[in-house]
């Protein structure tokens, strides 16, 4: 399937949701997403085009083990240097090239892989007139897979910036986007970032 904006271009109504773009998953770090160093320039670019109109969420891992709820305390018994005390606060920070865009874009910090988990995600873009969501970050296959579905299910037109998002492994990104683009064809649209910038009129 073509990667195009079938639906038509991109309005007002439309918000950048950047997902999890931060030091936790970046160079240096033990849950180091590889791929994050080639989808970082077009994340920035976008940033930087619309950063009134951007959102970023932040992933952020419980203090403590016995914090942890359910299964969830099992994952972080696999990774306790990531309880937050043990972790630098640092590395729970955005990316340095979207840092310096806040404000005017916003942050909002979750717990889990899908930011729709509390409902104040919602509600804010309910208040805000969004309908349309334009995706970038990672991974492709864990949480902004949670953040589409999840949209998906509230009603929101989503498109995935097909080159602003990345995974740790090249067969989970593969599946994951081939997933959207057959599964989810009339809910889900894929395009480069370049048809993005052209269908979204700044101001």
């Amino acid at each position: 399937m073509a990667q195009t904006l079938r639906f038509g271009p991109l309005g007002r109504d439309t918000l950048h949701l950047c997902i999890d773009m931060q030091r936790l998953f970046g160079p240096g770090s033990v849950w180091a997403v590889p791929w994050i160093e080639q989808v970082r320039p077009m994340v920035a670019t976008l940033v930087a085009a619309r950063p009134d109109r951007t959102l970023f969420t932040r992933f952020i891992p419980p203090p403590r083990l016995d914090a942890a709820a359910g299964t969830w305390m099992r994952y972080y018994a696999q990774w306790p240097q990531m309880l937050r005390e043990r972790l630098d606060g640092e590395w729970l920070e955005l990316l340095p090239e979207l840092a310096r865009h806040v404000p005017p874009a916003k942050v909002i910090d979750k717990a889990v892989y899908s930011p729709w988990h509390d409902g104040s995600l919602h509600r804010l873009l309910r208040g805000a007139g969004v309908t349309t969501l334009v995706v970038t970050g990672g991974e492709t296959d864990v949480c902004v897979l949670a953040t589409v579905l999840g949209a998906v299910d509230l009603g929101y037109r989503v498109v995935l910036v097909s080159d602003a998002i990345c995974s740790s492994t090249d067969r989970g990104h593969d599946s994951a986007m081939t997933l959207y683009r057959e599964r989810f064809s009339q809910q889900i649209e894929t395009a480069p970032l370049a048809e993005i910038l052209e269908a979204w009129p700044a101001g």
